[in-house]
């Protein structure tokens, strides 16, 4: 039995007798209170599109160490931008992390099992901060999310989720997710679409409009015009280094994640909104490393829905995070406990936007002048 199979094992007994105690709830509604109002630090660069890739289940040594698979990431496209070295997944497995860094919300036991049914979310309330109280997957149109935010300001957004194919690709409420185990010619995975996980998403044009196959990106890329002022990609789950080897023979780790980044990247790189004004981050969901990776950070604890972010221990362990830009100085470090929910606030500081969720945590660390370095 692998670590992850083990892991759902053990919370899907837990589950069984899980009760809710000592939350203090109120009626499930975000309004514009839920919030913290944004600030606009002088320090801020006039960033106008931010570029966001996720690989998978990568801890901070085996993707950035000298002896790291992945050499294109690890040591070229590292050399063009500012390494986060205390940069920090919030939660294990996969599908919460992805949640945090559209929403400011944490975990609870049917997203720590990777949402293997497509469940609607039952609430009984809320807590500090901007939470939704409660367990299931997709969570309803009160629970907001970044995407809410920027179309509410004018700006726009998209979701490149590679072998999706049809837009919107989701399962049926309450069934099956078919797409936890890739097959031959479909490496899709829902869990690591967050979109789909919001009814403000999924029951709006906008989620045929703008979550598509990560082929359109290509086109997209060919003008500022046509760039969104949010592009999140997620690769399918042998580029994203999920699998190894994958289905269709490929070796799968970090060996075709650096064959996929040599590929994308560069058009990121060379399209002239990245050119222009734009921020890329390369992170990872979460460390598959020991338990003794599997640390918290920024004041990580407990949350309303589940007593331990991680499985191991609190948090989704120690992954690091690359920041490119002509607003970073190629090279450079930054040594700042940063997780998802810093990724989070840092867009919404970025975009004028107020912050969700545990985005609004006391003392949280944003991007500052340790990450827009090249001033």
């Amino acid at each position: 039995m692998t670590r992850k199979q083990l892991s759902r094992l053990l919370l899907a007994i837990a589950a069984v007798g899980a009760v809710l105690t000592a939350i203090t709830v109120q009626p499930l509604f975000f309004g514009g209170d839920e919030a913290v109002a944004a600030t606009s630090p002088g320090y801020l660069p006039p960033a106008k599109h931010v570029f966001v890739i996720n690989i998978e289940n990568k801890g901070y040594d085996a993707t950035w160490g000298p002896a790291s698979a992945a050499p294109y990431l690890s040591q070229t496209l590292r050399g063009k931008g500012v390494l986060l070295n205390t940069y920090y997944g919030t939660a294990h497995n996969s599908q919460p992390n992805y949640i945090a860094q559209i929403s400011g919300q944490g975990p609870n036991d049917q997203m720590q099992s990777d949402c293997q049914i497509y469940s609607s979310f039952v609430g009984a309330g809320t807590a500090t901060p901007g939470q939704a109280v409660g367990s299931g997957c997709v969570f309803p149109t009160s629970v907001p999310n970044v995407t809410d935010q920027l179309k509410a300001k004018g700006l726009t957004w998209r979701g490149y989720m590679e072998d999706m194919g049809t837009p919107c690709r989701h399962p049926a409420l309450n069934t099956v997710d078919p797409t936890q185990k890739a097959t031959p010619g479909d490496q899709y995975a829902v869990r690591h679409n967050p979109f789909v996980y919001f009814a403000s998403v999924t029951n709006s044009a906008d989620c045929a409009a703008n979550v598509v196959d990560l082929s359109q990106l290509s086109t997209d890329l060919m003008t500022a015009g046509t760039t969104r002022n949010l592009t999140y990609i997620t690769p399918n789950l042998c580029h994203d280094g999920h699998d190894s080897p994958c289905v269709d023979g490929q070796p799968g780790g970090l060996a075709s994640v650096d064959a996929w980044m040599k590929v994308w990247v560069p058009k990121i790189m060379a399209a002239p909104a990245f050119k222009n004004d734009g921020i890329l981050v390369i992170t990872a969901d979460e460390s598959d490393g020991p338990q003794s990776d599997a640390s918290a950070c920024c004041g990580e604890g407990p949350s309303p829905n589940s007593p331990l972010p991680g499985i191991a221990g609190p948090g989704g362990g120690k992954i690091g995070a690359l920041v490119i830009s002509r607003y970073t100085k190629p090279n450079t470090w930054s040594t700042t406990s940063y997780n998802h929910y810093s990724l989070l606030a840092s867009i919404e500081d970025l975009f004028g936007l107020s912050r969700l969720g545990y985005a609004q945590t006391p003392g949280l660390n944003r991007f500052g002048l340790d990450v827009y370095n090249a001033r």
